[in-house]
């Protein structure tokens, strides 16, 4: 078994992918910026802002891999390039998941992204830190082992999307259905970033993932 350090542990993402993990039998550690009134059995907490190296090289001890699910909530999308960045830096042969958003995405092969093509207002902000997550990733060096994930466009805690246990996994272009729409709950995402840290595939690669 793996140890695993989730960032955003306490999100929407986050808290399943440490369900997961821990069903899995993996060891986690968590950033967090106060003790939790409840901790769960199994989870080392770390105390303290992911953006502070001291903490961030505390949360990463031992750790085999990291996953990074910030919140869009709390100036959370804000911060998503510069704690890239912090992770590039100390990633060594740690794998590093970040889950982005579906503005990265493409609609067809070679086609602009949708970021490129207008995000609305109210979502800009979040879109534009969480591509530039990818951009970091992109700008590794070689041997930088990464993968990020474009969830569904209908995908976050506001959206009626009911967990479904399976997942499609493709590239960089989107998977939508006929009415152009894609689904995902966070179980599902947890079960395919799970599965990727766990095989080791899709290294330095952009993948995406709907229900």
């Amino acid at each position: 078994m793996s140890n695993i350090t989730v960032l955003g542990g306490n999100g929407y993402t986050g808290a399943a992918v440490v369900a997961e993990a821990l069903r899995r039998g993996h060891t986690v550690s968590i950033v967090s910026r106060s003790q939790p009134q409840a901790p769960l059995a199994g989870v080392r907490y770390v105390t303290g802002s992911a953006l502070d190296p001291e903490v961030l090289d505390s949360a990463l001890e031992g750790a085999d891999a990291v996953v990074m699910a910030v919140s869009s909530r709390d100036g959370g999308p804000q911060i998503a390039p510069e704690l890239a960045s912090l992770l590039v830096k100390r990633a060594g042969p740690r794998r590093l998941a970040v889950v982005g958003g579906f503005s990265s995405l493409r609609p067809a092969e070679g086609a602009p992204r949708f970021i490129e093509a207008g995000v609305p207002e109210q979502y800009r902000a979040e879109a534009e830190a969480g591509h530039g997550s990818l951009e970091v990733l992109q700008g590794a060096p070689e041997g930088v082992d990464w993968v990020f994930f474009s969830p569904a466009a209908k995908f976050g805690a506001w959206f009626p999307v009911e967990p479904s246990g399976a997942y499609r996994l493709g590239g960089e272009v989107a998977i939508l259905d006929e009415e152009g729409n894609s689904y995902l709950h966070a179980e599902d995402l947890a079960l395919a970033i799970l599965d990727i840290i766990e095989s080791g595939d899709h290294s330095r690669e952009h993948v995406s993932v709907v229900s």
